[in-house]
């Protein structure tokens, strides 16, 4: 018989708080060993070990929750607050705050693929940092020398490549780096190929290439590693993932994306058919464009030989031609005096002196004139010397004076509506027409205004 029905108090069974919450964790444990809840993410933190702690949370109800750094490692996507998410995992209780919670051993988005949110996540944040904008993508080149290609060397992706540019330059020199484009390893070989192609291989332009297949096949070309790998090449990388409709990061942040891998060597080397064309074409406008300018350098030479600079600078030259001309010509004229001087007073010194012996002193004067005529000579010839330099000078300087020499320094030439020189702004009146002479040209103006 019970001790209540004897009439003695019933056993008390005393818990202390470790027991009682052991005992309610057994039971949470045994009851709750595997369970899937969803609700929306809020209270989240991240704490430095790598942990994810937050609450779950519904219209009426909410539930705290932790996922360790060891299945966290495994997530695809990035917990954030307001996002709806499928848990599983197993309830027990902490001990230290008497709190039962949910640990977390997968999570997904509801309504949205783990691999798709942090294909979104990723996406917006390397946007934010820039490495999408067209601004920081490398043209490729027009001709590469070498190609490399990151891919997989059993796949018919390198075999596509490797006949199409073979087909379209025959000589053209492609650097394999053998990577897996799929599974485990993938971006950390696609990573590394990138690296040594820019750091060994003397390639111009790097295809980044992979088949199609599903959004789990072309994960790898979604890594953040792989995007900066792509976005920190020196070399132009050319992204060619998939099919045409297939999109993945390393699409955004590469310099030129192609719908294939195909499309992708159709893009780097171009047809010798074509590239000869387009040398013939430009060859065939650079002609046009020098005729043009040497046209138009003609009728500029013409339009200089007609302005008034040349005129006055010409005037100028004639006018000292005809200086130097009249020098020359008084200079024939004193030296002919000077000799018809010389034979007159011969004459009348061989007249007055018949006493000496006419022979000898013809000889003598012979050889005096003779002399003379030397010294006005060699007078005439340094005389008409002195005054070609002279001339040679005055030319030098004309040059040097001259309004287009000044014109070519910056300066301009202003005149008047009536032609007049301009070189005094109190000269002209507001409103007045004017014409400016520069170097190349001629512009018509209206005074506006004035500074005396």
């Amino acid at each position: 018989m019970s001790q209540a029905i004897l009439g003695f108090p019933p056993q008390r069974k005393i818990y202390s708080v470790s027991e009682l919450s052991q005992q309610i964790r057994r039971l949470l444990e045994k009851e709750f060993l595997d369970v899937w809840v969803t609700g929306e993410i809020s209270n989240l933190r991240a704490a430095t070990s790598g942990h994810f702690y937050f609450t779950l949370k519904d219209e009426t109800a909410q539930i705290r929750a932790v996922c360790f750094r060891t299945q966290a490692r495994y997530l695809k996507f990035k917990p954030q607050d307001g996002i709806s998410v499928i848990a599983r995992g197993h309830l027990s209780i902490y001990e230290a705050r008497g709190e039962y919670q949910l640990y977390v051993e997968y999570l997904e988005p509801a309504g949205l693929g783990a691999l798709q949110l942090a294909f979104e996540q990723l996406k917006q944040k390397l946007a934010a940092e820039g490495l999408f904008d067209q601004a920081r993508k490398k043209a490729l080149p027009m001709l590469p020398s070498a190609v490399g290609v990151v891919t997989s060397p059993t796949g018919a992706v390198i075999r596509d490549i490797v006949r199409i540019l073979r087909r379209r330059f025959s000589s053209m020199k492609v650097v394999l780096y053998p990577a897996r484009v799929q599974g485990e390893g993938a971006p950390d070989d696609i990573v590394q190929g990138i690296r040594t192609l820019n750091r060994q291989a003397a390639v111009d332009v790097i295809i980044v290439a992979r088949g199609g297949g599903s959004i789990e096949d072309l994960w790898a070309f979604n890594e953040e590693s792989v995007v900066r790998a792509i976005a920190g090449s020196q070399i132009p990388v050319i992204s060619a993932v998939g099919h045409e409709t297939d999109f993945t990061i390393a699409d955004f942040v590469a310099d030129l994306r192609a719908p294939t891998p195909s499309a992708a060597a159709e893009l780097v080397v171009h047809r010798k058919q074509d590239m000869l064309a387009d040398v013939q074409n430009r060859a065939h406008r650079i002609s046009q464009l020098f005729r043009l300018k040497l046209a138009d350098a003609h009728k500029h030479l013409a339009e200089l030989r007609l302005h008034r600079v040349f005129h006055t600078l010409a005037a100028r030259l004639a006018e000292s031609a005809q200086q130097v001309d009249e020098e020359v010509g008084r200079l024939e004229r004193g030296v002919r005096q000077r000799l018809r001087t010389a034979r007159e007073g011969w004459w009348r010194a061989s007249a007055g002196v018949v006493r000496y012996d006419f022979r000898r002193l013809l000889a003598l004067k012979s050889a005096t004139l003779e002399e003379r005529i030397r010294e006005f000579e060699v007078e005439f010839r340094r005389y008409v010397l002195e005054r070609k330099n002279r001339l040679s000078q005055v030319e030098v300087i004309l040059r040097e004076r001259s309004p287009l020499a000044i014109l070519n320094r910056g300066y301009s030439i202003t005149h008047d509506a009536s032609g007049k020189i301009v070189r005094d702004a109190a000269a002209v009146s507001l409103g007045s027409e004017i014409s400016v002479r520069l170097a190349r040209g001629e512009l018509g103006a209206t005074v506006k205004s004035r500074k005396v």
